[in-house]
């Protein structure tokens, strides 16, 4: 499998910068699509993930971290998304317990600590690396996928 090719990088300065990187990716975004969220606790993962359902779903909706749920679903206008968080998973097949398959015939899957899904993580998926920044609260994010993502023109653009 071809490793997949850095489309952005950006340092964000704060919380608020890290939910504007999800919206933005969140108009990129289409069903079926797989959006790969890594980084260490702390990074900002579920942060990302509330900006980018807040601006699928066109409002302010309450958007919990899955962390004990292990996934939380939301049926939006444009297509439902799926978050899961797989930091609790044990074993990659547990996958399918959580509607796996679901998920990926028509939503979006937002995933928090996608390397838990072993060989089920999908090869045409975005990945959004976030790291420690410059500050306590500043992050550095890479933004990379395949081709199917790199001709997206609100990526391109920068929204």
């Amino acid at each position: 499998m071809l490793a997949p090719t850095p489309i952005r990088e950006l340092d964000l300065p704060d919380a608020a910068a890290t939910r504007k990187l999800g919206a933005l990716l969140a108009k990129a975004a289409r069903p079926r699509d797989a959006i790969a969220l890594e980084g260490d606790l702390g990074m900002g993962k579920t942060e990302f993930a509330r900006g980018f359902i807040h601006a699928r779903a066109g409002a302010e909706v309450e958007v919990p971290s899955p962390t004990f749920t292990l996934v939380q679903t939301y049926d939006l206008p444009g297509g439902p998304v799926w978050h899961f968080d797989l930091y609790r998973l044990a074993d990659p097949e547990e996958i399918w317990e959580l509607g796996w398959e679901a998920a990926r015939e028509g939503a979006i899957a937002l995933i928090e600590w996608p390397q838990r899904l072993g060989p089920y993580l999908p090869a045409d998926r975005l990945t959004v690396a976030l790291s420690q920044g410059a500050n306590e609260n500043a992050r550095h994010a890479i933004v990379s996928g395949g081709a199917n993502w790199a001709g997206r023109p609100e990526l391109a653009h920068g929204g």
